[in-house]
């Protein structure tokens, strides 16, 4: 890593700032930090930004100690750790990291913003649902804004080298997210590649990070957890009776939560009492039996609940426009909103609407369903996917334990 003269550096962060358009406030405000720093730095002899430096400096200032970084700290304190802390990410990055960025557009250079747009169109061709192109584009830009922080407007210079510099930016990251950039990017290089617009095919040398679900035990709820759950639903509101059949549809269905948000009148078919939709995830046709109690809560929706809209959709919000739900709706909040109803404390598990999924799965499992019947019920292409529920089975974990001897022999 190459040191700067901590005026230099702070010189060209300021530079990187406003050529990603920060405001005339928060530069004030960057400046009085930063003036501060250079200041303390003096006071001290030092020349260069070191991590111990800015560690000192939000001590002394701020009474920020380094136990305190892993920790939630008040908005304040998290503003003044920021500052410090993109001095040291932009000395060893050339960068500024983890921005977010919900009210304007990533990129700025007219080269860059042409091969994004190029790059959706392509993902759109691919067949790729919505979501996936979201994040394939986004990502995808957030490396070519790195990009444009090497002072690069195309990518005649990209190497390995270049590249693998900006993975390393992710660093802190969950290894999921981590995953979910590396996936993007090697798409996007494979379609610069392919377009001829690079020469070299970056995207075989990308490397291989491969979140392995195995290593995750499902989130699932008990039986008690889930009466509570539904206990709570006002099932004589219309909202209610919307959430009910929702949750309803998730329990005892097991349906993906695009799929459920994703459900018409036609998927419908009363008379032979079945549920039949094409899952979005797998683009695979699918018919469940449409259980009592789910066609009931369904009814009870249509006829009771549901605003007078013309939508060919099921369920919609209750608050103006009544319109469905969008696709980043991960419908999460109803979920929430109930645990804190039903007083069921959220522990260190995911909560949402996909855990109902897993529960249903490993209720299956309880009752001494085989594998593949599950996975065609839950709509797995592969029974190693649905293998993961064997974790929560305890009962049946410790039926087959392991002989630590041959274990030690073997190995």
């Amino acid at each position: 890593m190459e040191k700067k003269y901590l005026p230099d550096l702070i010189y060209e962060l300021e530079q990187e700032l406003l050529r990603l358009g920060y405001t005339k406030g928060s530069m004030i405000f960057y400046h009085r930090r930063w003036n501060q720093l250079m200041a303390y730095a003096e006071d001290r002899g030092e020349c260069y930004y070191t991590e111990q430096l800015g560690i000192d400096f939000v001590q002394e200032f701020f009474g920020i100690t380094q136990d305190d970084f892993a920790r939630t700290l008040p908005q304040a304190k998290t503003q003044e750790l920021r500052v410090i802390r993109m001095v040291g990410d932009f000395q060893l990055h050339h960068a500024v990291l983890r921005r977010y960025l919900k009210h304007r557009t990533i990129l700025t250079e007219p080269f860059f913003l042409e091969k994004s747009s190029q790059f959706q169109e392509y993902c759109e061709k691919k067949g790729y649902s919505k979501v996936t192109i979201d994040h394939y584009v986004k990502q995808s830009a957030y490396m070519m804004d790195y990009l444009a922080a090497q002072w690069m407007k195309d990518f005649s210079a990209v190497t390995p080298d270049i590249i693998n510099s900006y993975i390393r930016t992710l660093a802190g990251f969950a290894y999921k997210t981590v995953e979910q950039h590396i996936c993007s990017l090697r798409s996007f290089f494979r379609f610069l590649y392919q377009e001829g617009i690079v020469q070299i095919d970056f995207a075989a040398k990308m490397p291989m990070v491969k979140a392995r679900k195995q290593t995750a035990i499902p989130s699932v709820w008990t039986h008690e957890e889930l009466k509570q759950l539904i206990g709570t639903i006002d099932r004589g509101s219309p909202k209610g009776k919307r959430d009910y059949a929702i949750i309803l549809i998730a329990c005892r269905l097991g349906l993906r939560c695009t799929d459920i948000k994703n459900l018409c009148y036609e998927n419908f078919n009363w008379a032979e009492k079945k549920l039949c939709f094409i899952q979005s995830k797998t683009k695979q046709p699918m018919e469940l039996p449409l259980v009592p109690d789910v066609g009931w809560a369904v009814i009870d929706y249509l006829k009771y609940g549901r605003p007078k809209v013309d939508s060919p959709r099921i369920f919609v919000r209750h608050m103006a426009p009544f319109i469905p739900f969008s696709e980043g709706d991960h419908l999460n909040q109803l979920i929430k909103a109930y645990m804190v109803k039903a007083h069921i404390p959220a522990s260190n598990k995911h909560r949402g609407m996909h855990s109902l999924r897993h529960t249903m799965a490993s209720v299956l499992l309880e009752k001494d369903t085989p594998l593949p019947v599950i996975s065609d019920i839950i709509g797995h292409l592969d029974t190693n996917s649905t293998a993961v529920y064997l974790k929560v089975d305890m009962e049946r974990l410790a039926e087959c334990p392991l002989n630590f001897e041959e274990v030690i022999r073997l190995g």
